[in-house]
């Protein structure tokens, strides 16, 4: 479970980034898993990122609870994003995930997201810029579809407790 100490070490390791290898779209750091959408500069700047980032929380996480060993199951995983559509609709997919999951009731309220990067346009780790809207618009974009993305989790959830017992 990513704890508050160790998402500010993640925050912390996002902004050293080297913006050679990736370009940081968007992010979320959920208490159970991470949402980052990437854009790869270099061939395997993902992998390389990706490793550096979960490596550095392993050991953060290990120190933290005297502890030894890998904490990931498996792989990242990773889908690759064909149109600017699809770029933009992932976005509000990521801020939206700490409303959806119910952690706060308006996704400027997670602090461990790039949501407010957008909506103020001001970031040290991630370019607000690729999407092209008004931090207004862009607001507008993600608040039109935060009912409906909370309820689409619920049913998720519903059938995952259905069908996995």
């Amino acid at each position: 479970m990513l704890q508050k100490k160790t998402q500010g070490k993640i925050l912390e390791e996002l902004e050293n980034t080297s913006k050679k290898s990736v370009d940081m779209i968007s992010y979320c750091l959920m208490p159970t898993h991470l949402h980052l959408l990437l854009r790869q500069n270099v061939d395997n700047g993902i992998t390389n990122f990706m490793k550096r980032i979960l490596d550095s929380y392993t050991k953060n996480f290990n120190k933290i609870h005297k502890r030894n060993g890998p904490l990931w199951a498996s792989r990242f995983k990773d889908v690759l994003v064909n149109s600017d559509e699809q770029l933009l609709h992932l976005t509000r997919y990521i801020h939206l995930n700490p409303n959806s999951a119910g952690l706060v009731k308006k996704p400027e309220e997670w602090r461990y997201s790039s949501y407010n990067d957008y909506i103020s346009k001001k970031s040290n780790i991630i370019n607000p810029e690729i999407i092209e809207m008004t931090p207004a618009k862009y607001r507008e974009f993600v608040e039109d579809r935060k009912d409906y993305q909370k309820k689409l989790s619920i049913i998720k959830s519903i059938l995952i407790d259905k069908y996995s017992g």
